[in-house]
């Protein structure tokens, strides 16, 4: 994604609005299955040969066995971080959808 992004500088509304919806439906099945992501970013969002995303990198993701513990790793990319990670009050998987429509 990071590639086509940089190629047309900004989305047109509607290929936003459905790369958006395929990450949502993403994070809601990591979310299901206990895992907060924790590292959503342009570079970590790659496109099949139908234009369908895949994400990637999951070596900052944890896996929440409880589902509303909260976790104080200090991780992620600096420009995608949201508040509660940056003070270190705790974080679930609300930070995944900071991630999301804070720099998207």
């Amino acid at each position: 994604m990071f590639y086509h992004l940089r190629q047309s500088n900004r989305f047109s509304e509607d290929r936003a609005r459905f790369y958006a919806a395929e990450i949502v439906l993403a994070l809601e099945c990591l979310h299901k299955n206990a895992v907060i992501y924790r590292d959503l970013k342009p570079e970590n969002v790659l496109l099949d040969t139908e234009g369908h995303i895949k994400l990637t990198d999951f070596g900052l993701s944890k896996i929440n066995k409880k589902g509303n513990d909260l976790t104080y790793t200090f991780c992620g990319t600096p420009e995608y971080l949201a508040p509660e990670v940056v003070v270190g009050k705790g974080h679930g998987v609300c930070v995944d959808y900071w991630s999301l429509v804070s720099k998207f």
